[in-house]
């Protein structure tokens, strides 16, 4: 069953701050790993454990993108976007801690 994807207000702006390019290659995996099995943990896919941004966490090269899955209505919340530096976390051009 395929799910549809929508980005909170929050979400689209950090997809903004990207250039083109990384924009297309973030669409293209969240559509790629996120439209048939979003729960299913994978290489690039895992739960996280409680954290105030997110559930699930999709890596994507150096981007992350941060989602929530309401399964009884078949929609994948994109919550946030961000990109690592070593160990550091950046979500809207700040340091975030998970």
């Amino acid at each position: 069953m395929k799910f549809v994807i929508n980005f909170t207000p929050n979400a689209f702006e950090h997809l903004r701050d990207y250039k083109k390019s990384e924009q297309r290659i973030i669409v293209s995996a969240i559509k790629k790993q996120l439209i048939n099995e979003p729960l299913i943990k994978t290489k690039n896919r895992k739960p996280l454990r409680a954290t105030p941004i997110s559930r699930w966490e999709l890596r994507i090269e150096k981007f992350r993108v941060f989602y929530s899955v309401d399964s009884l209505n078949n929609v994948v919340e994109i919550n946030a976007i961000g990109y690592k530096e070593h160990n550091k976390l950046f979500v809207g051009g700040k340091e975030f801690k998970l």
